[in-house]
């Protein structure tokens, strides 16, 4: 009973999200940011030293320099998540839309020599750092039957005896982890994994769960209820922490988003009635819940004004209180909407390290 009451909350929660988010007039606000943050913190959790702000400077000022290590690897995980929203349109979740976000996740980073988009022809294991075969906390199945498990991960996915999507979903992912069948970025793909087949199923209809929050702030449990199931057989209490995360950052994220809406009237009807003639303005406003840290050149080239002009609006936001500019330089300067920074700051700056 526990089991199922978890099930409803969760299916409750998840549903709520959803609705909050397509009962406004532009959903696709809130999409960016939750993208990222999912991102940032996936990546997190495999030891990346990247936070939000970290990921949004790169984003305003990437032009002028190159893509620092651990920022690459969180610029391809979003890269990797829209490429595999994309693919649903013209893919079932399968082997070949796996091997592709794959790809995209490892292109030209940490892990980029393990064969992106391959699966593996030798075996893996999982361990502290340098261990060896003997050693292994975990050792995953052999390629044949690795190969074999494929398979038929695949073909439960897609098989349609009736199953709670939640109680699918959360099956797929602990076996896919047990599988691993990349030689690198297993964990980051089962987690995409489950915004993939929440997005395919329409549960939700935008990638809006940054469930990696849940397993981030719960690392040890998370791993040791998947080993749980393998080595015992547990999946009721998989399923039960499985299911307590989609509850609990659904009810944060639909409060975000609450937020986030409440935020935009706000500072929305503070440009109209301070700065005249605003249509100019409101577009820069609706362009940082995109890009929440900007610089002027950017903002000339979205909004298709002058430099003169863009530099004026800014300067209009920052004696507003909705910019503030980030580091002490005259030339290039960024500006970040630090009160729609300050909803996803707690949560995506606690650096992790990899042990």
């Amino acid at each position: 009973m526990e089991l199922w009451q978890r099930l409803s909350d969760a299916d409750r929660a998840l549903g709520r999200l959803d609705a909050v988010a397509e009962s406004r007039p532009n959903p696709d606000l809130f999409v960016a940011m939750y993208v990222r943050k999912e991102s940032v913190l996936s990546s997190q959790i495999e030891g990346t030293q990247t936070s939000l702000v970290d990921l949004l400077e790169y984003e305003a000022s990437h032009a002028s320099r190159g893509v620092p290590a651990d920022v690459g690897e969180v610029v391809n995980y979003v890269r990797a998540l829209n490429h595999g929203i994309a693919g649903l349109a013209e893919l079932p979740i399968s082997q070949r839309l796996i091997r592709g976000v794959h790809s995209k996740l490892l292109q030209g980073v940490r892990g980029g020599e393990r064969k992106p988009g391959e699966f593996r022809t030798s075996q893996n294991w999982i361990g502290p750092a340098g261990s060896s075969l003997s050693k292994a906390t975990f050792v995953p199945p052999s390629v044949p039957d690795m190969v074999s498990a494929l398979s038929e991960l695949e073909k439960f996915i897609h098989n349609e005896s009736p199953m709670p999507a939640l109680i699918k979903i959360g099956l797929v992912h602990s076996q896919f982890e047990t599988i691993h069948p990349f030689l690198d970025g297993n964990g980051r793909i089962g987690r995409l994994l489950i915004t993939l087949m929440l997005c395919e199923q329409g549960i939700l209809r935008r990638p809006l769960l940054y469930l990696s929050y849940y397993f981030k702030q719960n690392r040890q449990e998370y791993y040791d209820r998947l080993m749980a199931v393998r080595l015992k057989g547990d999946w009721e209490g998989w399923l039960k922490f499985f299911l307590r995360g989609v509850y609990e950052v659904s009810r944060q994220a639909t409060d975000t988003a609450g937020r986030i809406v409440a935020l935009r009237e706000d500072h929305r009807r503070l440009i109209q009635d301070t700065f005249g003639r605003a249509a100019n303005s409101l577009r820069l406003l609706d362009v940082l819940y995109d890009s929440p840290i900007i610089s002027v050149k950017i903002a000339h080239k979205i909004l298709g004004i002058s430099i003169p002009a863009a530099n004026n609006i800014v300067a209009q936001f920052v004696a507003a209180g909705l910019l503030t500019q980030t580091g002490a330089g005259k030339r290039d300067r960024v500006f970040s909407y630090q009160p729609y920074l300050d909803m996803f700051a707690d949560e995506t700056d606690v650096r992790v390290v990899e042990t």
